[in-house]
Parts: structure tokens; C-alpha cells; sequence
């Protein structure tokens, strides 16, 4: 891979954002597209929002009146995507995050904000580039795997990474 631009926005005011959030999400974007073994530059846009702004895009764009925690809208398909002629660099998609769920879900799972966005972001990177788990078998397997490989690269699978922020 030659050079990521990762765009972040944040849209939401119910979740204080974490020191170093921001650099987790284009670590995490970056250490996905090496696994794929990615070549080129890409851009990819990540937004933070509350749990009533994901509803209400869950709603238009899947049918489904609830919130959840990522959402991915993919820019290409089948490994095709469209080129930033400002730049030459493949435009992968958007990402969609509710801190809200975010942080829910990392109290569910005794975990930090931290290691739950990491892993939501490296979800929906794969999604992005094809990865599908919605009907299970072996395609969610390989999904799985895949991030279980990449959270394990960046330290995130036993939940360090906010160890290493706050002792280093």
C-alpha cells in the first residue's frame, strides 16, 4: 500500500472522544489494508455519530428502524473502485461509527472504548473491501479470522492497547 488518507469527522456530542482515538482508527484502517496486502493510495472517510443519527441511517439505507453500532458503505465492488482525480488514490468507502453503541458495548464486554472502536473499525475496513459475514459459513469464518489477525497485529486483541496509552 502506498498512502492512506483517512478522513475523520466527528458529528456526535454524547461521548467524549478518547486521547489517541482518532490515531487508533487510522492505525487500525492502515494495519487492514496491509493484511489485504491493499496496493495503491486510498482515501476513506470516518464518521462519529450518536445512536439517533445511526438509526436513522440504518432506516434509510438498510430498512431497519434501530440503531447499531457501524455501518459500511462501500465505494467499489469486487475490488473496483473509484480513483480521487484530485489525487489518484482509491476512494474505499465511508464508515459510520455510534460512539454511543460504541461505548455500550465496551461496558457489555468489559473492554475499553478504545479496543471496541478498533475492532468496529477493522470490521467495516473489511466490509468495505468485500468481506461479508451476514450469511455465515464460511465467508463470516474468513471475516472473523481476518479480524482476529488484524486486532492481534495492532495489540488489541487482550485489550493493551489502553494499557500501553496509559504506561507509555
Amino acid at each position: 500500500m502506498d498512502k492512506l488518507k483517512v478522513y475523520i469527522e466527528n458529528r456526535q456530542k454524547k461521548v467524549k472522544i478518547p486521547s489517541g482515538l482518532r490515531l487508533l482508527v487510522r492505525r487500525c484502517c492502515n494495519a487492514t489494508l496491509v493484511a489485504e496486502n491493499f496496493e495503491g493510495s486510498a482515501e476513506v472517510n470516518v464518521t462519529f455519530v450518536d445512536d439517533e443519527q445511526i438509526k436513522e441511517l440504518n432506516q434509510q439505507y438498510r430498512g431497519k428502524n434501530t440503531s447499531t453500532d457501524v455501518l459500511s458503505f462501500p465505494m467499489g465492488e469486487n475490488g473496483k473502485f473509484d480513483i480521487n482525480p484530485d489525487t489518484g488514490a482509491y476512494v474505499l468507502g465511508d464508515i459510520v461509527i455510534s460512539l454511543e453503541h460504541a461505548a455500550a458495548q465496551a461496558e457489555k464486554y468489559g473492554h475499553s472504548l478504545q479496543r471496541e472502536v478498533g475492532f468496529l473499525t477493522i470490521h467495516s475496513m473489511l466490509h468495505i473491501l468485500g468481506y461479508d459475514h451476514v450469511n455465515g459459513g464460511i465467508q463470516a469464518m474468513r471475516m472473523h479470522e481476518r479480524e482476529d489477525e488484524v486486532m492481534a497485529a495492532l495489540g488489541l486483541d487482550h485489550d493493551v492497547y489502553e494499557d500501553n496509552l496509559n504506561n507509555g
